[in-house]
């Protein structure tokens, strides 16, 4: 049988590598150098134009950012249903209610009008989260924001270099957080970054990061150890310089499937979005999972199933909310291999599997 097609593959090459043998051998492991100069260099690369702040997680950056915008006990953050369950785990670690809005059926984002009518005087925030590296609908939602008073969270873990109308993920709302996990578009073997708004958002950030002090012993609020490594940043940095080229091949690749897979609906993009393909993610409106099967067993190529269980029915979320386009996706949805590792025999085994067994209705 062909060489099994893995859904993602994290690259770290022989410069990641002296990297990290470079902070360990400068001694200091824990945040420092290296996590300052990643923080400005994230900023400057991706061009948000705003302050950043490492993390040691994704899930890390949701949470403190959402204390570092206030949210509290009590307060309401609508967010959507199909996403990772740290979207909703983030809000919930504050005291607040996770409230589950419906996505577009187009970008598999949160709809604005969905956002709109679940709306209610606890509302405090928005968080929409820019699905599979395709920007939510910005305008649309600080629209609603705006009618409403509301701020503007944004999920990016998936989404690093996706740009809506010129303007970069991470530059819309109070603060935007990327994921650096180690099958996103890049890695710092673990993280996340948070781009903040204010000074404000900022302060609060690096104190809840760190014990909740700016200076050693001198604790301002009660805060978390969430702090980078040197080492992770060290990865990180380097990461930076490669990312580029590997969205545009993740852009080429999508490219590559869409014009020549049939049988399934292939990801649009909406006008005035730049998709960077976190996810490669088709919908096949009969039999997802006999297709995944297929492909694998018959085809040895890997595929995602990326979310098969909605948040708003997860045991620790559990509420009764009618939410057609989030359980249609939930169904339909498949993430085909598109990472940069690819090579053009591996997408045109990719489009000849996935054409035969469409065909045959697998």
């Amino acid at each position: 049988m062909n060489e099994f097609i893995s859904p993602a593959k994290p690259l770290i090459g022989a410069e990641e590598r002296e990297a990290v043998d470079r902070v360990l051998r400068s001694g200091m492991l824990a945040q420092g150098p290296e996590v300052a100069a990643f923080e400005k260099e994230f900023s400057e690369h991706f061009g948000i134009g705003r302050a950043c702040v490492a993390v040691n997680s994704g899930t890390s950056g949701l949470h403190l950012g959402l204390l570092s915008s206030g949210v509290k006990a009590g307060d309401e953050v609508i967010v959507p249903s199909f996403t990772f369950a740290a979207t909703a785990n983030s809000v919930a670690l504050t005291g607040a209610t996770p409230v589950f809005a419906d996505i577009d059926a187009g970008s598999f984002c949160l709809s604005a009008a969905a956002v709109e009518a679940a709306v209610t005087d606890k509302t405090v925030g928005i968080m929409p989260v820019h699905l599979y590296g395709h920007p939510a609908d910005m305008p649309a939602l600080q629209a609603v924001a705006d009618k409403h008073g509301l701020k503007i969270f944004e999920d990016a873990a998936q989404a690093h270099g996706a740009t809506l109308n010129g303007i970069p993920v991470g530059a819309f709302g109070t603060f935007g957080m990327f994921s650096l996990y180690p099958t996103k578009n890049m890695t710092s073997g673990e993280g996340g970054m948070v781009s903040v708004a204010d000074d404000e958002v900022e302060r609060l950030m690096r104190l809840y990061r760190n014990q909740g002090m700016m200076r050693q012993y001198e604790n301002e609020v009660v805060g978390f150890n969430c702090r980078m490594t040197d080492i992770h940043a060290a990865i990180g940095r380097v990461q930076l310089t490669k990312v580029d080229a590997w969205t545009k091949t993740r852009q080429e690749n999508a490219a590559f499937l869409s014009a020549n897979i049939e049988g399934v609906t292939t990801p649009p993009v909406a006008e005035g979005a730049v998709h960077v393909y976190h996810q490669y993610t088709v919908r096949v409106p009969q039999d997802r999972d006999g297709l995944a099967a297929a492909l694998k067993a018959e085809h040895n190529i890997g595929s995602g199933m990326f979310y098969p269980i909605p948040n708003h029915r997860l045991i620790p979320f559990q509420v009764d909310v009618d939410l057609p386009e989030t359980e249609r996706a939930a169904k339909e949805c498949l993430s085909l291999p598109v990472h940069p590792s690819l090579s053009q025999a591996d997408l045109e085994r990719i489009v000849t599997a996935v054409n035969l067994l469409a065909k045959a209705g697998a």
